[in-house]
């Protein structure tokens, strides 16, 4: 447990909280345009702009087409037809919808022969008022004109997303003061008392595993050796509540904001990082768990089983309750969809943990292999069947996703099907991966709103938790396997751990360098989260290498942070989880809102949900209620 003045007081706390939820919701008000109704006039909805189309060619009519900028290798979609116009001084025009989120090229084809009209490549503002202007210099030449006139500025979208950032900086430092505050001694010793009861990190544990420094410590052990290792390593529960606490967020909305959603294709948003985090440290907290169990005495058949019901528990809760299907109607075999988020991980899960325990041994805290010439890589040597089991895996599923022979597709299809590779393949949408989820599981038992078909289009089922993508979920479990290990064979040696999660990040990043050759769609393997790519593992096992080290050491080695508030979703991370997807519709966290084309308003709900979350898991933790299945 941490020392005085690294909690917050439940008053403070909730005094914060709804401050923070009344000036996001006054905030978001502000940010919109007044006169709604002046800025749509063809009921635009968000994310768009009004563009006008004005004809002036002689005698000609005239077919608009588009193309956004992160379609890649897509054909150009038809936009508008404007015919010629019925008098020689009067323009025919015709208001059309267009894309704000992203650059787009417009083509613009007339029916005369020979004209040559130029692609305008131009970004729109959301709910600006546009017009595209389109005639000939003369009645003789066949050379055109066009232009785009601003008649009407557009919003800005983004103010509400500093509006937020401006609002949390000052509950930041509201609480900044508060701590320089309770740091005196008298008031710091009282608090303390009060609200940091000595127990509450010896009965907690999290349900994903991560251990009681003091229980996986011998009772022999000096009181100097390893200071960390007598309590809870709080930098684990706040990488993990870091992720949830931004999956929750994405998963609510985002704000619609497009970089708070997961990318269409290939590439990343902030939507895509977070829950391979979370497998990552599930991988973490499996390594020091199953060793705190062995050195208790636990035999390894008692933690399988314990293991094998934990992940039948995580599979039944994302079949069962956690299903987006019911939007499909009443819950029946005929639509459940087999594929999720806690299915794989509760498969993740056993296939690791299992992998751990055929080949773990306790690591006695007086471990005297310092002696021995391999020491330096003990982590990874004393494991190579592991790291065979896992290298196995990767070539499986590099051969069933390049060899495999899926039909009406080439062979190695990575691509997202539809508009894609310029419609060549419209039913092919993941390859290999989309092909055996549909063999195995049939269209109607995985996911029917795949993020590919925002951008391209797309009309076939696929699901991103797929089988396929599973293998390498395992692998990123396994890397962060890894990380735990660290934690066992380098403890009190703080740049010897800091410099092994750096080395990795490092090896993880040039990996993926190599395999996306830096780009985001002409790589050999682009990062892809709907397939679950082996460089997107890669990447974001660089990101997640990197990011525990920062958080380790502000939290765990120099105790400059606390990991509030993260540090409270983290201990709680399952029942948040759950909760979030099963009252995703019910009042606080969701409500009718009176313009639901504005990012505002739904960027106020999403964090005022959001911030809800970290709220009830702040309660249950100073209740010491916690959720372990």
């Amino acid at each position: 447990m941490a020392g005085p003045g690294r909690g917050w007081g439940p008053s403070a706390t909730l005094c914060v909280a709804v401050t923070a939820l009344s000036a996001v919701l006054l905030a978001a008000g502000l940010t919109q345009p007044h006169d709604l109704s002046r800025r749509r006039p063809l009921e635009l909805k968000i994310d768009q702009a009004l563009l006008l189309v004005h004809n002036e060619l002689i005698n000609e009519n005239l077919t608009v087409s588009w193309l956004s900028d992160y379609c890649f290798q897509c054909l150009y979609q038809d936009l508008v037809s404007v015919p010629m116009s019925t008098t020689s001084r009067k323009p025919s025009i015709v208001a059309v919808a267009v894309d704000s989120q992203h650059p787009i090229t417009l083509q613009l084809n007339g029916t005369r022969s020979g004209r040559e009209l130029p692609r305008i490549h131009y970004h729109f503002g959301e709910f600006g008022n546009y017009s595209l202007v389109v005639k000939s210099f003369d009645s003789s030449t066949k050379m055109s004109f066009c232009d785009i006139i601003i008649n009407e500025s557009p919003v800005n979208s983004h103010l509400p997303i500093l509006y937020a950032f401006l609002i949390y900086m000052g509950i930041l430092s509201i609480l900044t003061v508060g701590h320089i505050f309770v740091i005196i001694n008298p008031i710091r010793n009282w608090f303390y008392k009060k609200l940091h009861p000595g127990d509450t990190d010896r009965l907690i544990n999290s349900e994903l595993g991560s251990p009681t420094r003091a229980d996986s410590t011998s009772s022999d052990v000096p009181a100097t050796a390893w200071t960390i290792s007598q309590r809870r390593l709080r930098s684990l529960d706040t990488f993990r509540g870091l992720s949830l606490i931004i999956m929750v967020f994405v998963n609510y909305g985002g704000g619609k904001y497009w970089f708070f959603r997961h990318q269409s294709w290939n590439g990343l948003t902030l939507a895509d990082l977070v829950f391979p985090w979370f497998v990552f440290i599930m991988g973490t907290s499996i390594s020091l768990s199953l060793n705190s169990m062995l050195r208790r005495g636990c035999s390894k058949w008692k933690v399988l089983g314990k293991a094998l019901w934990r992940s039948f528990l995580l599979f039944l809760i994302g079949v069962i309750i956690v299903n987006p299907n019911y939007c499909l109607g009443p819950l029946s075999w005929g639509n459940l969809r087999i594929p999720g988020v806690l299915q794989r991980l509760g498969f993740t899960y056993l296939v690791v943990a299992v992998l751990e325990l055929l080949f773990a041994k306790a690591v006695a805290e007086n471990d005297t292999l310092q002696e021995t010439p391999y020491f330096a890589l003990r982590d990874i040597l004393l494991y190579w069947p592991q790291w065979v089991f896992i290298l196995t895996l990767e070539a499986i599923w590099l051969g069933l996703t390049f060899l495999l022979i899926v039909p009406g597709c080439p062979k190695g299809y990575l691509g997202p099907g539809g508009a894609g590779d310029f419609g060549k393949y419209p039913n092919c949408t993941g390859g290999a991966a989309g092909y055996i989820d549909h063999l195995l599981l049939g269209e109607r038992h995985i996911y029917q709103h795949p993020s590919s078909n925002v951008i391209y289009q797309t009309t076939v089922a696929y699901d991103p938790e797929g089988i396929l993508g599973t293998i390498n979920s395992i692998f990123m479990a396994f890397l962060g396997l890894q990380a735990g290990k660290i934690f066992l064979f380098y403890k009190d040696q703080h740049k010897q751990m800091m410099s092994r999660f750096f080395i990795w990040s490092v090896v993880m990043g040039i990996i993926s360098a190599i395999l996306t050759k830096c780009s985001k769609d002409e790589g050999f393997i682009p990062a892809n989260k709907n397939l679950w790519s082996i460089s997107y593992v890669t990447t974001l096992s660089c990101f997640a290498f990197m990011l525990l080290l920062l958080i380790y050491y502000l939290v765990d080695v120099k105790r400059w942070w606390s990991g509030a508030p993260f540090f409270y979703p983290g201990m709680n991370s399952i029942l948040v989880y759950v909760g979030h997807e099963v009252f995703e519709n019910y009042f606080p966290f969701k409500w009718k809102m009176k313009d639901n084309q504005s990012h505002g308003e739904h960027l106020a709900q999403n964090l005022v949900a959001t911030s809800i979350w970290v709220i009830i898991s702040y309660l249950l933790y100073r209740k010491r209620i916690f959720w372990k299945i």
